[in-house]
């Protein structure tokens, strides 16, 4: 296997800093540098040509899995997508002008909404998660399904420890 950027920069540590422990930096290079080309170079194009960004068929995703009626609102929103409540707010705006989402009354919540898909919301969500997820098995393809597998059990154990 070639060098990459990673094994470059921990090629220059070793030579300024020998005896340094560069295995922790190299995963959470490699970890970093993969969700940033996956996202720049696969995610973000493959939503623009829908028109959307990726944080915005996160937002309909998710509305989408909670189920019929298909609306949750918006703190549901924001603490299963971690993010701030400002930054689900835009999304919800933007989602909201384009009429793939639409705020109505909390019938249990006097002073709340819920944020729920429109008819359009529903049809593109169900219309681009298929080739989404193929678009994501593309990403996936250099790793053989046992690779996958072990790669998804890693990942999971890695994230349970981070969120003490």
């Amino acid at each position: 296997m070639k060098l990459d950027w990673v094994d470059k920069i921990a090629q220059q540590w070793r030579r300024e800093k020998p005896g340094l422990d560069l295995l922790p930096m190299e995963i959470v290079g490699r970890l970093t540098g993969a969700v940033t080309l996956i996202r720049r170079d696969r995610l973000e194009p493959f939503f623009a040509r829908h028109g959307l960004q990726v944080g915005e068929f996160d937002v309909l995703a998710s509305l989408r899995r909670a189920g019929v009626p298909y609306r949750l609102t918006p703190t549901d929103l924001y603490e299963s997508l971690m993010m701030s409540s400002g930054g689900m707010t835009n999304r919800i705006d933007r989602l909201e002008k384009q009429g793939f989402v639409e705020r109505k009354p909390n019938p249990n919540d006097r002073r709340g909404t819920l944020v729920g898909l429109t008819q359009s919301g529903l049809e593109l969500v169900d219309s681009l998660i298929g080739r989404h997820i193929d678009n994501e098995k593309n990403i996936l393809s250099r790793l053989d399904e046992a690779e996958q597998v072990e790669f998804n059990r890693l990942l999971t154990k890695l994230l349970q420890g981070l969120k003490r």
